[in-house]
């Protein structure tokens, strides 16, 4: 049975890491729903949240094989339990005939907030959980998006 797992990995900061990290996904027809990539504590590190749907067996594979690239330093399986996760989105907003009133509403009611606007929209910053996000776009879609930008899920293990 498919479901949704999260990976995180500590690599190398360089030049080609993120290429064949992706490779491997790729090289084995495994999609990747959502990945964040940035560099950690250390400016030497990256660190990469990497969401993707698959059964067991593939879960596997995967940390199997990102533990034998070279520039991959640890792997973790990153469970809903185990770990602090979180999305930022961007989302730009169509401002309908009764004014900014009802979207600043919605926004205020996930607590977003503002981060531009004119006269026909308004652009807002959304932090949650990925099903708050999706909530949030279900929400506004009647009163019109303009344009979604999604960061991808970034967690950290719990604890010390």
């Amino acid at each position: 049975m498919s479901e949704k797992f999260t990976v995180g990995i500590i690599v190398s900061n360089h030049f080609g890491v993120l290429n064949r990290v992706a490779a491997l996904y790729a090289k084995r027809g495994y999609n990747i729903d959502s990945l964040a990539v940035g560099e950690t504590e250390n400016p030497a590190y990256s660190r990469m949240t990497i969401v993707t749907t698959g059964d067991e067996y593939m879960k596997e594979q995967v940390l199997k094989q990102l533990e034998k690239l070279h520039d991959v330093k640890s792997v973790v399986l990153l469970g809903r339990d185990d770990a602090v996760s979180v999305e930022h989105m961007l989302i730009k907003l169509k401002v309908g005939p009764s004014g900014k009133t009802g979207v600043s509403s919605l926004i205020n009611d996930y607590g977003g907030r503002v981060m531009d606007f004119g006269e026909e929209f308004v652009t807002a910053e959304v932090s949650g959980s990925s099903e708050k996000i999706e909530q949030f776009i279900e929400a506004a879609r009647g009163g019109g998006i303009l344009e979604v930008c999604r960061s991808g899920l970034i967690s950290l293990s719990r604890g010390g």
